[in-house]
């Protein structure tokens, strides 16, 4: 199934071609005019805002919250109903250290707000988050791809491992564009989204 795009685009591989490179373009342009700077970290009010930016040419669900349930292999991502009051709870969370900042960060993936590009601009989201809290944000040159989406995968019922992938990849660089462009690689997100209905809870 080929979401409905701005674009277009009825082929699935032209879609995540074009949706890569426009959303890498919008990605820059957020570094380099410092388009978060009076953003505040770690709210869904940003995340939000950063996805909107990243994917308003192609979709029109940009920015907004997906009226979907999703799931990902056997993991079912929160239930719309949970949705709101789930995303309330992740803006509350603490975010003074390391480990905080990383447990919000699993518990916003588990809400998945978006109906795509949620990896992405969480990503950024973190670099954010990140960089404001402790003065460090992760490499993601330093993140083998696979070990991540495993550890993601887990980390709904134990996060000690996607913290410890991440914690290895911190770096006090901030200001480097080029480790900040690796987080909107979209090899780091999950493939292979599936509807499911309600009632199927």
């Amino acid at each position: 199934m080929v979401l409905e795009n701005k674009l277009g685009l009825t082929d699935s591989l032209e879609l995540s071609k074009a949706e890569e490179k426009i959303s890498k373009e919008k990605a820059k342009r957020l570094f380099e005019e410092n388009l978060l700077s009076d953003k505040p970290a770690g709210t869904y009010e940003t995340l939000a805002f950063i996805h909107g930016f990243l994917f308003e040419d192609i979709y029109d669900f940009a920015g907004k919250l997906r009226l979907v349930d999703l799931a990902k292999g056997g993991f079912r991502f929160a239930p719309l109903v949970y949705l709101k009051a789930s995303l309330k709870t992740i803006n509350s969370m603490p975010q003074d250290t390391f480990d905080h900042i990383i447990e919000k960060y699993v518990e916003l993936n588990i809400a998945h707000p978006f109906r795509e590009g949620n990896g992405r601009s969480m990503r950024l989201w973190l670099d954010h988050l990140l960089k404001n809290e402790i003065s460090q944000v992760i490499d993601w040159s330093q993140v083998d791809k696979e070990d991540y989406l495993l550890a993601m995968e887990r980390s709904p019922v134990r996060d000690i491992e996607i913290k410890y992938i991440l914690r290895k990849a911190l770096t006090d660089d901030i200001d480097n564009r080029e480790l900040y462009m690796k987080g909107v690689d979209h090899s780091y997100d999950y493939e292979g989204y599936r509807l499911y209905r309600t009632e199927e809870l």
